[in-house]
């Protein structure tokens, strides 16, 4: 092989590369990413120990194809705003490396796909289960609600709640008190985790004409929603303790990642508070870890003698 046929077979390669690279983007692999965290811990849990590994591949996959489907119809009802935001200014779509019909084509096929998988592999409860989700972030929030009202996270979060009740469900067949409870947890979450990211970016999404509460409030108010947000969550999690039997490792788990979440949120409405410049991030951040810390402690919990 010569050196014109070696450049040449690189030069197709590239853009091949970078169109996988493209449509891998439209699934928000990061988001993906926290969603596969809280299934695999819960379905420990549902188990009381290790469940079958190829279960837990089939509904991890399954729940991936999922929220691939469901950001990825985000982003293409949300093109026209991606492009008047800083942050999503170079999403696929915007840049013109996926077209719009190429994005809604592999989003249906990746739902189809997804409830198809998990029927065949775990059972109908999780597949139905799958589709509720990538319905309520696509028309509950992305469609109805995002644009329309500040609380438009608070309600259009449930989505991505339905991790934790696709992995029990995929394990036992059924629903308890113990998979509502860590919905609720996650529920509570949305909200103080991702109202510091839209403090962060209120220009963009007041330039976008969407009313995320931190582009519509100041700090001070954004801070207390916060703070009340972060109790309930860390309250909620500690009614996992009674309900579903869990031992010393999660109940201090609970409260130490817990208060350190709490004490990270009322920093911030502190520095609100006194007109201090105020660092969101941190506790954008504090909440990804808080989240992630949690849930392994779910998941090493009842891998111990109680």
């Amino acid at each position: 092989m010569d050196i014109t046929t070696t450049s040449a077979s690189a030069a197709t390669t590239r853009p091949a590369l970078r169109t996988i690279r493209a449509y891998i983007m439209l699934t928000k692999p990061r988001v993906m990413e926290l969603l596969l965290v809280t299934t695999v811990p819960v379905m420990i849990l549902a188990q009381s120990g290790m469940p079958d590994l190829w279960l837990v591949l089939a509904t991890v996959v399954g729940g991936a194809m999922s929220a691939g489907s469901a950001a990825t119809f985000n982003m293409y009802l949300d093109r026209d705003i991606d492009a008047h935001m800083h942050r999503t200014e170079n999403r696929p779509l915007v840049t013109g490396e996926v077209s719009p019909r190429g994005a809604l084509v592999f989003a249906w096929t990746l739902a189809a796909a997804s409830t198809v998988w998990l029927w065949l592999t775990t059972n109908g409860l999780a597949a139905v289960l799958s589709v509720v989700a990538i319905f309520f972030y696509v028309v509950i929030y992305t469609i109805i609600l995002k644009r329309r009202t500040e609380q438009n996270i608070v309600w259009g979060g449930i989505a991505g709640c339905f991790p934790v009740l696709i992995g029990w469900a995929a394990v036992t067949g059924s629903l308890t008190w113990t998979p509502f409870i860590l919905f609720l947890l996650v529920f509570l979450w949305t909200p103080p985790h991702y109202w510091p990211l839209s403090m962060k970016y209120k220009g963009d999404y007041q330039e976008a004409d969407v009313p995320m509460l931190g582009a519509t409030r100041d700090g001070i108010q954004v801070g207390l929603q916060v703070i009340l947000y972060a109790w309930a969550t860390v309250a909620s999690s500690l009614l996992l303790v009674p309900v579903a039997g869990m031992g010393l490792v999660y109940a201090v788990s609970a409260v130490v990642f817990g208060g350190w979440f709490i004490v990270e949120s009322h920093v911030l409405y502190s520095r609100a508070a006194r007109g201090e410049q105020i660092r969101p991030m941190r506790v954008f951040h504090a909440s990804i870890t808080y989240l992630t810390l949690l849930f392994l402690a779910i998941a090493i919990d009842p891998l111990l003698p109680h």
